[in-house]
């Protein structure tokens, strides 16, 4: 049981998760100063960002393999079908059942933070959980699969920056503000940059397998100053989002911008696809660490 066990976790691709839950984070940390900063609905955003991602990484893995995308060609490391470790009917199985966790958690989460009162807030999340799968579902299940049309990046901006960003704040404080839309923009491009390199990394199969992501629409030099553009506008939004006049008295706040530039270094001197994996994980864990010095800056200083 224990190596089954293993195997899914493997499915689940850990080394994903922390990405998924910086917006969270973020959206809490401009909440965290409120007198009726909710906990539980930090803890239950952030289990939900988890079972959403989940979802998409077995989804991942079920589209990409029966497209023919996960082949011995392909440069990133291998998933569990492509390696034989589950069945296509197991997989199918566990994105059902992640389903229905996710929609359970979302529908916990929603009556937390809104109890019996605004049904149409209510139902606006709702909707948006149920957009939340259908996209992690989407990304690479079926024959319009938008992760295959050069949609992916659009997607991932909106329910990694905004939704994540806008939503969790939305859902402890009932507002929006500038902070919120800043902060999300930032995250969003962010995130986006996380994606781009995964398709800069693989564009040679996934041209070869019709996987047209924007990179292979770009191609490789224009994708790279594709995501010079997202990095610089990421680092902008998160200057913005915290506020010159923070950023006045605070000067040591400028240095949360930091790793996104060392980032852009390394990136600059990349000239094989395969050399940027590495930094797919160190641009996920930078923008999640992003996210916990902007909890602490909020936390400690608004």
């Amino acid at each position: 049981m224990s190596n089954q066990f293993s195997v899914w976790l493997a499915a689940a691709r850990l080394r994903t998760l922390p990405l998924s839950v910086a917006g969270i984070i973020t959206g809490n940390a401009i909440a965290s100063k409120e007198e009726n900063f909710s906990l539980g609905i930090f803890i239950l955003s952030i289990l939900t960002a988890i079972a959403f991602q989940i979802i998409s990484n077995f989804a991942n893995d079920y589209g990409d393999w029966i497209k023919g995308t996960d082949n011995p060609n392909r440069v990133g490391p291998e998933r569990t079908l492509q390696q034989g470790l589950l069945s296509v009917k197991a997989l199918k199985k566990g994105i059902v059942i992640t389903a229905l966790i996710s929609i359970l958690l979302a529908l916990s989460l929603i009556y937390l933070a809104f109890g019996g009162n605004q049904l149409l807030v209510s139902f606006f999340y709702i909707a948006l959980a149920l957009a939340a799968v259908w996209s992690a579902i989407r990304y690479t299940v079926g024959q319009t699969a938008y992760g295959y049309h050069g949609l992916g990046d659009l997607f991932v901006f909106f329910f990694f920056g905004w939704v994540s960003v806008v939503g969790a704040y939305y859902l402890q404080v009932q507002t929006i503000d500038s902070t919120s839309l800043f902060l999300g923009t930032a995250i969003g491009l962010l995130s986006v940059g996380v994606l781009n390199l995964n398709n800069m990394r693989d564009i040679v199969n996934d041209k070869n397998s019709q996987k047209n992501t924007l990179v292979v629409y770009l191609g490789s030099q224009k994708g790279k100053y594709y995501h010079y553009l997202l990095m610089i506008l990421g680092a902008l939004f998160l200057l913005f989002g915290m506020g010159t006049a923070f950023v006045n008295e605070y000067p040591l706040s400028l240095l949360v911008v930091l790793p996104i530039f060392l980032h852009l270094y390394q990136v600059a001197k990349i000239r094989e696809p395969k050399a940027y994996d590495p930094l797919l994980k160190q641009l996920a864990l930078s923008t999640f660490f992003v996210s916990l010095t902007l909890f602490m800056i909020f936390y400690r200083f608004q």
